[in-house]
This record gives C-alpha cells, structure tokens and sequence, in this order.
C-alpha cells in the first residue's frame, strides 16, 4: 500500500557538488521550526568526555547567567574522568561565590528522582551545593499528563549554548574509544555502567541569544519567574569549530495547548527531501510518522540509502517491550517494502572478554545528503513528537565549506563506530558512492556495526497493542 504524497512537503532538491545553498533555505518557522538564526561558531562534540571537558571550560567563563534544562541533573558528577575535577554541583557553587552577579537556574523533569539514573536524594532534598542563594534547581511539575521535560540545554551568558543528547547526569560520561570496561566509566556510587555513545552541538552568536530566550520562557512556565535577558558584553568563542556563520533553525516539541510539533515536521521534511543518503542515529525508531515518511522514501524509484544506529536491547523489560519490540516491528515493516535494498539498520558493538558488548546510542542526529544536519534532544519516537519537551538544532549548508563539514561528521560517526579512519570513509564513499559500500568495506574488526536482528521476519509490523499508551503521540487528554 503507496503512502499519499499529500502528507508530507518535500524540502528542496539536493545540491550539486560545490552548490551554495541559495538565500532562504528550507527551513519554515512557525511549522517546522521556531525561529531561524545564524550561529558565528557551531562545534559538534561527540561523545561525553568531549562535552563534559568543553562544558567545564565555558562553565567557568560564565559571569551573569548559566541556564541548565534538562531530563536530570546530578551534581555528584564530575565532567571529568578523574578527581582532579570538582563535582558539578561544587563547581557551580565556587563560580557563584566567585562571581557575585552570577545567577545559576538548573531546570529538571519533576519525575527525573523516579525515572533518572541521578540522585533522587540531592532532587528531592537538596544538597549543601545547593543552599547558595544565587542557585537556584527547580523540578519541572508544570507538564501534560506522563510528559516528559526531555530537553537538554545549557546557556551561559546569551552567548554560548549547547543542544543535544546530553543530560548532566549519571552515566553518561564515556569516550570515543567505548571500551567495554574500564575503571574510568563509574557512576558517583562507584558502579560500572556499560560505553554509551552521544552527540551535543555547541553555538555561538544569534543561535546561542535565541536559546537564551527559550531558556528564559522554559523557566517562566515551570517558576512563574520573569529573567531578564543577559547584556552580551562580549562575543563568545569556540576554541574549535565545525562551521562558521551557518543558518541554524531550533525546533520544539511542547506539549501545550496547541502542541508545539515543529520536531516532528521537521524531520518529516527532513526525510523527504533526501535523495542520496540519510544517516541517522537515534535511541528508539517507534513513531508512526517517521515510519511513514521512510517508507515513502523507500518506495520512491530513486531515493536515498537510509542507514539507521541505535540501541540493540533498551533497558527495562517495559523499555525492551514498548520501545524494542516495536521498533522491531516498525523496522520489519520498513524491510518488506525495501525492495532496492537501501535500507540499513545497524547496533555498535565493542568487543569484551566474552564477546561482544553493545554501545548504548543515546545520539539524536540525522544528517541529509551533505546538505541538512539536526542535533537536538528528540528520539524518533512517538514521544518526541507530540508529548515530550524536546528541541533541535539544524544546520543546512549554504558554502561548500558548510557542506564539506556535514559529509565530515558524517565521516567521523561513521568511522568511530567502525573502528576505522575517517578520510577512509570518505575515500571509500567518494569510489563507490554509496554508504552501505562504506558499512560493507571497512566493517571487518572486532569493533564495528551489527545489523539488527529480527528473529520473526514474517511476524506482526503492527505496534504491540496497548503500547500506545506508554508511547502516546500526543498528551493523554489532549
């Protein structure tokens, strides 16, 4: 059964080799986005211990503002793998005696002490870091029934934010090298938790002022409190970056009255407009809008590869059901109606004593052609869509230097997941013009990417009935 072109708007056609984006681009605010900015810098950072050892240094730049939004907070986290790093919560605690005029406001989900791997005891009761009358941690109450806070901001200053995947929270930390054990990767207990693999976009200039406004009515929802903007005295700088003065839209998901579903139309958007590749990394595949808009990229005569990594066993018995059954199902679905074999969906592995271990992929990135990148906070669940506060970056290319960025990330994801060098992955792409050639070349070593089984090939490509329900794609009652 052909899926209606009339539900989804392609974007614009890909570009040639060394095409400007023209003036305009793809992006629509008030539908696919919120608003449209430029960013003076945007540094990709993969994985945590990248993250955490920026976020240390801007953190200790602040001088009036740092704004945290997250799933969960845990200030017993140091940003670094060693005891020569103060605690979260200490660090914030010395800026704010250091600096008098800093204000430090830390936003988190009200269910984050129940559904968080962080402390529900320093959440729910506080902790002595927390006592300082310039910092201020609020839990979130204010949400829809079963709504999840899931954005993951920081603001210092107005002048530099990072979006991503990446709560300030236990077990997250980890390098681009995911052993499958070592004794750096321990959570503030001092338990081991398994490598995880992240991605967290850093900005500056107007795209760092405009997470500043969200930021700002994010916590006047949550507080009734009014925060004034933050004088920008002086412009940030990254010591390094990935593009310079590149279009950067933020999208939303709020689930208010109306719900905010920019994520969601813009991944749509997203999808149909790719026509050689789409590389996407995600936590869970369950939303039915998603599923639609690949298939019909599937069944297009002359459509993109589409090779997805995610998480091969979710955590939980009611996580593996909801979320790994059914992207099971969605994913068997996708495969029946892949008859050019294009479509690819993978899991990383690590090798261990015994074995194999999986890389839990906590990433939300998709990355369309060399032209389109998203980074933000949303999983390509029904969740991200319609009920959980989520948002994304996106950055489209308008020089060929933006663009040669894109298919450089796109190299380096590649080849950290398959163990490999990322100028051969560009080689290789280049010779052969295709990803799946790359996958199926250099995916020969111990660590590398597995496809994702499917144990009933001829089973159900139905979600599992009443799952709905814990996977809902619009507020329960809205």
């Amino acid at each position: 059964m052909r899926i209606s072109q009339e539900q989804f708007r392609p974007g614009p056609a890909a570009l040639a080799p060394g095409e400007a984006q023209p003036a305009g681009g793809g992006f629509r605010p008030g539908v696919t986005c919120w608003r449209v900015t430029t960013a003076a810098q945007v540094s990709v950072l993969v994985d945590a211990a990248s993250y955490f050892r920026f976020l240390e240094q801007s953190l200790r730049s602040a001088q009036r503002s740092i704004v945290i939004i997250g799933w969960d907070f845990d200030g017993r986290i140091r940003l670094g793998p060693t005891r020569k790093h103060p605690t979260l919560g200490n660090l914030l605690w010395s800026l704010a005696e250091e600096r008098p005029e800093l204000e430090i406001r830390i936003l988190v989900w009200s269910l984050a002490p129940f559904w968080g791997p962080g402390s529900a005891k320093e959440l729910l009761f506080g902790a002595p870091w927390q006592r300082h009358p310039r910092i201020h941690l609020v839990l979130d109450r204010r949400q829809p029934v079963y709504a999840a806070h899931h954005q993951k901001i920081v603001c210092i200053d107005d002048r530099l934010a990072a979006v991503g995947g990446m709560d300030l929270t236990a077990a997250r930390w980890d390098t681009s090298q995911h052993r499958a054990k070592t004794t750096q990767r321990r959570d503030p207990d001092g338990a081991h938790y398994p490598p995880v693999h992240d991605v967290q976009a850093a900005v500056t200039g107007e795209a760092a002022a405009a997470l500043g406004v969200l930021t700002r009515e994010r916590w006047c929802r949550a507080t009734g409190q009014v925060v004034p903007a933050t004088p920008v005295t002086a412009a940030a700088g990254l010591e390094a970056s990935d593009f310079i003065d590149v279009p950067v839209a933020i999208s939303r998901t709020e689930p208010g009255r109306p719900v905010v579903r920019e994520v969601e139309r813009g991944i749509v958007e997203a999808i149909a407009s790719a026509r050689r590749w789409l590389y996407i990394e995600t936590q869970y595949l369950t939303a039915r809008v998603v599923r639609g808009a690949l298939l019909e990229s599937l069944q297009a005569p002359e459509g993109p590869e589409i090779i997805i990594v995610s998480t091969q066993v979710s955590a939980g018995l009611m996580e593996h059901l909801v979320m790994g059954r059914n992207r099971d199902r969605l994913a068997r679905r996708l495969r029946r109606f892949d008859h050019a074999g294009r479509f690819r969906l993978y899991f990383p592995v690590v090798p261990a004593a015994q074995g194999e271990r999986q890389v839990k992929v906590h990433s939300k990135v998709m990355i369309v052609d060399d032209r389109l990148l998203r980074i933000g906070s949303a999983n390509l669940n029904n969740r991200s869509m319609g009920v959980d506060t989520e948002c994304d970056l996106a950055m489209e290319a308008r020089t060929p230097a933006h663009r040669d960025a894109i298919a450089g990330l796109r190299a380096r994801l590649l080849a950290e997941h398959l163990d490999a060098a990322p100028e051969a992955v560009r080689r290789v792409l280049a010779e052969t013009g295709s990803l799946i050639a790359v996958v199926d070349r250099l995916n020969h070593r111990p660590r590398g990417l597995r496809p994702m089984p499917d144990r009933y090939p001829d089973g159900p490509v139905r979600p599992i009935p009443l799952t709905w329900a814990l996977d809902p794609a619009r507020p329960i009652g809205g």
